[in-house]
């Protein structure tokens, strides 16, 4: 499918090691003709670190997408019941964020967005980073599997010998992700 004019929501979270790998993603995406927008989470649009500061995130963010970040509940409130989104992506997607998508909880812009969104039954992409996939973060990850309109960019270990639990998507697959979520299907193989 060609994303050229979907509207697309793009939310960050605070996986900030990985930020800079899917900037990389929203440029292509922004490319190929889709109207993006952005949304941080509190972390995000907060919190400096050795990967980053906060407000260059943000500025390059709104940069690409030549719109000003979503970053409070209030702002994201109104995504769904206006249906501004035909799909929208988590990239990167923590363990946090995962959990509580997986269980309903609506305390961020992030998960406010993700929650209207599916109230719509519109898709949902999750391209997750987490150190703990296959252990604190495994149940999660299981009912998300299991949960009509979520679709997942594949994922794999990304240092199975120092980081064992820890699970990572390949961001170069967003893009087809996207597509095929448009079409109610999930990319596979969804493990790699």
């Amino acid at each position: 499918m060609n994303l050229n004019g979907k509207k697309v929501g793009f939310a960050f979270t605070g996986s900030f090691c990985t930020i800079q790998e899917v900037l990389i993603e929203l440029e292509r995406l922004v490319f190929l003709g889709a109207d993006v927008t952005p949304i941080i989470s509190n972390s995000v649009a907060t919190i400096n670190s050795r990967f980053g500061r906060a407000e260059e995130f943000r500025k390059r963010i709104e940069l690409i997408t030549g719109r000003e970040c979503i970053q409070t509940i209030a702002e994201a409130e109104p995504v769904g019941p206006k249906k501004m989104l035909d799909i929208l992506v988590v990239a990167p997607c923590t363990g946090n964020t995962l959990g509580k998508i997986a269980n309903g909880i609506t305390d961020t812009s992030v998960t406010m967005t993700s929650k209207a969104h599916l109230r719509n039954q519109l898709p949902v992409v999750l391209a997750i980073a987490t150190n703990d996939g296959l252990s604190g973060s495994a149940k999660n990850l299981g009912l998300l599997l299991n949960t009509r309109n979520v679709y997942f960019v594949p994922f794999g270990q990304d240092d199975p010998d120092k980081k064992p639990s820890s699970l990572i998507a390949r961001f170069g697959l967003i893009i087809p992700t996207l597509e095929l979520a448009l079409e109610g299907k999930q990319l596979q193989p969804i493990l790699v």
